[in-house]
């Protein structure tokens, strides 16, 4: 059996209509893209990919298997990092992990950025999980309100990139 090949380039327009299957439930949609309506839509994603800067895939075995953008870039000082999903298939096979590290490496050099920010939402166990592994620190709690109007904190999280 082979490894499992990863790859990444610029996000199309054509690659729309795949990624908004990335999200299976409400929930799953609020953690990705808190501003978003569910069912996510090809134009919702379309209008906010025109907002955000270096919207990526992340390929696995050449099929589309992940993305994420910046939403926040700041040249020589930091980027955030948004709109972070993994298809349902490819889950837990190291996708996020190196869409992440796709995105660490976007804002060192077209932005100079010294750190990357990413926000995530307390009940995103994984995401929680993934981004402390992978030595991002919490520098913030920040309450907000989920669809149903419930209280949910939003942890800010950050990692050095120098």
């Amino acid at each position: 059996m082979t490894a499992a090949s990863l790859t990444h380039r610029p996000a199309s327009a054509g690659d729309l209509g795949e990624v908004i299957t990335f999200v299976e439930n409400p929930d799953e949609l609020f953690f990705a893209y808190p501003k978003a309506a569910w069912p996510l839509t090809v134009g919702q994603l379309a209008a906010v990919m025109a907002e955000r800067r270096d919207s990526t895939v992340a390929l696995l075995d050449d099929r589309v298997a992940g993305f994420a953008n910046f939403y926040q870039w700041q040249h020589g000082e930091s980027c955030t990092l948004g709109n972070l999903m993994v298809a349902p298939w490819a889950r837990a096979r190291g996708v996020a992990r190196y869409l992440v590290g796709v995105m660490e490496q976007l804002a060192r050099h077209h932005y100079k950025a010294h750190s990357l920010r990413i926000s995530c939402f307390n009940a995103n166990t994984a995401g929680l999980l993934l981004y402390t592994t992978l030595g991002y620190r919490p520098q913030a709690i920040v309450e907000r309100r989920d669809p149903r109007g419930l209280r949910v904190a939003l942890v800010q999280l950050e990692k050095a990139l120098e």
